[in-house]
């Protein structure tokens, strides 16, 4: 009876020492080299966790809107699904717009009608769709209306210029990429 319960003892004791001694997922994913490819992150080797966090606004956790626990580690969490600055540089170039609604899940942000203060017979209305989590030109979308005054509060649609959609499309890009080297030079 006793050998039987040393050798449990003894294997109970060695499992244990064992287990404490595996890495996580969470160790291997911030182990240089661990993402796929030849990705750099400030001159090291990427990992995953790098990836996990490059592109989410709100971190690899996501945004706990309503309090309660806190996220444990590996739990996981939902960040937004489009890319951060795409995100930032849209709302950014869009600012001098009023608001309407913004869903930074679903991507898109849709602006009110807004009269510049130059021509105060025409107002625009804008909707941009950020389709991916990529910084690239095939990442983002505008739609612009136009419309124009034909009477006391009666407005027609009217035709945008074709360079408008292209226009506000650079700009985003640009801000974006600004936004993303600030980034890079602020780590």
């Amino acid at each position: 009876m006793n050998s039987s319960f040393a050798k449990f003892a003894t294997i109970a004791a060695l499992s244990a020492f064992l287990a404490s001694c595996a890495g996580s997922q969470a160790d291997y994913d911030s182990f240089p080299g661990s993402a796929p490819g030849d990705q750099k992150v400030n001159g090291r080797k990427a990992t995953r966790a790098d990836l996990k966090e490059q592109g989410s606004l709100f971190g690899g956790d996501g945004l706990n809107i309503f309090g309660g626990e806190e996220a444990k580690p590996g739990a996981g969490g939902s960040g937004i699904g489009v890319n951060s600055f795409l995100w930032r540089a849209t709302l950014d170039t869009l600012s001098f717009m009023p608001l309407n609604s913004a869903d930074p899940f679903g991507g898109v942000i849709i602006t009110d009608w807004y009269s510049p203060a130059e021509t105060p017979n025409e107002r625009f209305k804008l909707t941009a769709y950020i389709l991916g989590t990529a910084l690239r030109s095939d990442a983002i979308k505008v739609s612009v209306f136009r419309q124009v005054n034909v009477g006391p509060n009666q407005w027609q649609d009217a035709v945008v210029e074709a360079g408008t959609v292209t226009s506000l499309e650079d700009a985003i890009l640009t801000r974006a990429r600004q936004l993303r080297i600030d980034s890079a030079n602020a780590q």
